[in-house]
């Protein structure tokens, strides 16, 4: 008959020395994974490494400086082996050493590993918190894979360290489901804050912003990307929270009234995760929180999980890409802690929930900025973890594309445009080798402009919202398409004559701009990567003059609307910034719509005549007189 669960407890306590010599030869261990790991029995473990041949040891992919990790390189024959979790690329010395034990899977799959003893666990070490008054003892900051691993493992050896947090939700061990009882107290492994965010994650965190909607359900990878977004959801509203693992950027959102977990559409009120890495901070937040629940990995990581949240963002960080989407990510000291083997569980979760999204963050170059991070194709040792065809929205501080529905052709040309300026040269020359993009395709000034960012604007129309933005290589076809829909009296009031086919080479000048001598505005409604484009608006410099030429077409359900006036307004406006000393407009006399919206120019007007077309002229140096005041009695 079982005792009383305090009597169980005291019969169960002994020394780290004497609970590590239990464990035999040739046996499978696991180790608790992320910052739970309990560090004085692994301590122990390679203290007695003399004592063991042929141990196999499992964990997530963790820090290189671990005496386990020590050991097994001296003496790889027959002490230690270690197989790690890890579906990422190995290009650190550190990793591609190593890199032939490691095991590929999606982290949602490993405890069905250890549950049907595929891979049965000998022995488990894990830590966790103090036993409540009812025996229950938390994982704490790491229940993922451990929970499974511990439940599943014949000799369950438990560090008991008072500054584990206890941390609620499916999180915890019984003092009876365990073998022996170690009690240590040390600190738990921390992770040093992130260095001061540098202007381009700023950048990058600002595109990702206007991707997230109030009420959207949040899955923050590691990395400082991902983190550096936290500051750029400030502003946002009723955020709710399941991720993998969570940082101090949550603990931020949380403290500011952002993360509210009201609107999640699944566990609400919760913040739902599996791990936590960071400050001692960040651990004393989580202790008895009840707004916080931990599960382990083959829930939160469950795709039908995920995608039942409402407006799912899986926001991870790209250490490389190719032209056709594919993904590499390499392990970074910050995420050895937890892997990456969860990345691609979100992405396919939050592509299938309602309003949901998968955003991909990578820097256009490495920190050197003397090699590009999109490549014509990834490297040998670059494990591919995202396939191509579940790569949705991607990021740079360059701006933003979704590659869904894409064709490797149009994929190419985003992910050129996502490129440093200095590198695209290069890649088009690769892509157009490789036969992505078609050998009679230029590039022309676009290859090296840089995309305006600060043109954009969002704005609601008979409560529709419509993107006001600057036209991108990757909008040849819905420009075309926007041409193709136009009445003959509008495609009659835009070329000067009946037109009825708008191939490539009638739109190229229109999207393969430099943003400077040439610009292109478009209005966009509908879902960003499918948007239909409304209204166009473009200048191009006549040099000799210093004159920019503007036309303008407008789709007939959005005619007398505004949306002209406001693209003209920024076409000025950048001309202006640009150094042009005016715009002009060639249009018949009949066409009063145009003459009025060149009349709205804050400028002085000159008209003539050309054969029978009217001409107009707006400097810049010649602003309209304003009305005079009345004069006071």
């Amino acid at each position: 008959m079982k005792r009383y669960w305090p009597d169980e407890y005291i019969s169960k306590k002994t020394s780290a020395r004497e609970a590590i010599a239990r464990i035999h030869a040739g046996q499978r261990v696991f180790i608790g994974t992320s910052c739970g790991e309990p560090q004085h029995l692994v301590r122990e473990l390679a203290d007695q490494a003399g004592n063991f041949t042929d141990l196999e040891i499992i964990r997530l992919q963790s820090l290189e400086t671990e005496p386990i990790s020590l050991i097994a390189a001296k003496s790889p024959s027959h002490s230690f082996s270690i197989r790690s979790f890890y579906s990422g690329s190995a290009i650190s010395a550190a990793l591609a050493s190593t890199r032939r034990f490691s095991i590929p899977i999606n982290l949602s799959a490993v405890p069905h590993l250890f549950q049907t003893r595929q891979v049965p666990i000998h022995a488990a070490l894990v830590q966790v918190s103090p036993p409540d008054d009812f025996g229950w003892m938390s994982l704490g900051v790491s229940v993922d894979i451990t929970l499974s691993a511990a439940l599943s493992a014949d000799l369950v050896i438990v560090q008991v360290n008072p500054r584990m947090p206890r941390v609620l939700g499916h999180s915890f061990l019984h003092v009876n489901d365990v073998d022996l009882v170690v009690e240590y107290e040390e600190e738990l492994i921390t992770i040093q804050e992130q260095p001061t965010m540098p202007d381009i994650a700023r950048v990058i965190a600002g595109h990702v912003s206007k991707l997230i909607e109030d009420g959207s359900t949040i899955q923050l990878g590691i990395g400082e990307l991902p983190q550096a977004s936290v500051e750029a959801l400030a502003d946002k509203k009723d955020l709710g929270i399941h991720t993998q693992v969570l940082t101090e950027g949550t603990m931020e959102l949380v403290s500011r009234g952002v993360v509210t977990n009201r609107q999640k559409g699944r566990n609400e009120g919760k913040i739902v995760a599996s791990s936590a890495i960071g400050s001692r901070n960040l651990y004393e937040f989580l202790h008895d929180n009840p707004s916080i629940e931990f599960h382990p990995s083959d829930y939160v990581n469950n795709t039908a999980i995920i995608s039942g949240h409402n407006k799912m963002i899986s926001l991870n960080m790209a250490s490389y890409m190719d032209l056709t989407g594919q993904v590499a990510v390499d392990a970074r000291p910050e995420n050895y802690y937890s892997g990456v083997t969860g990345m691609l569980d979100f992405i396919r979760g939050a592509a299938m929930a309602e309003g949901g999204k998968s955003i991909l963050i990578i820097p256009s170059t490495g920190n050197d900025g003397k090699h590009s991070r999109i490549m014509p194709d990834l490297e040998k040792n670059m494990a591919v973890v995202v396939p191509r065809s579940d790569v949705y929205y991607v990021v740079s501080e360059y701006g933003v594309v979704n590659l869904f529905g894409k064709s490797l052709e149009e994929r190419a040309i985003a992910m050129i445009s996502l490129a440093h300026p200095d590198f695209r040269d290069e890649l088009f020359s690769n892509a157009r080798q490789a036969g992505l993009i078609g050998a009679g395709r230029t590039l022309r000034q676009s290859v090296h402009a840089v995309y305006p960012l600060q043109v954009e604007e969002r704005i609601k129309i008979d409560s529709t919202e419509v993107m006001i933005r600057p036209i991108k290589p990757v909008d040849e076809r819905r420009l075309q398409e926007h041409f193709y829909n136009l009445d003959m009296d509008d495609v009659v009031s835009r070329f000067f004559h009946k037109k009825s086919t708008f191939v490539r080479d009638d739109v190229v000048s229109m999207y393969e701009i430099d943003y400077v001598k040439e610009m292109t505005i478009v209005a966009v409604v509908g879902e960003f990567g499918f948007g239909r484009v409304i209204a166009v608006g473009g200048y191009i410099l006549d040099p000799e003059k210093n004159m920019a030429e503007v036309a303008f077409s407008v789709a007939k359900d959005w005619q007398r609307k505004g949306l002209s006036r406001i693209i003209m307004k920024k076409l000025a406006d950048v001309a202006r910034e640009n150094g042009i000393a005016g715009l002009m407009a060639f249009t018949s006399m009949n066409n009063k719509s145009m003459i009025k919206l060149f009349n709205s120019l804050p400028f002085k007007v000159e008209i003539t005549h050309e054969d029978d077309m009217l001409v107009m002229r707006s400097r810049f140096d010649t602003p309209k007189e304003s009305p005079a005041a009345p004069a006071s009695s």
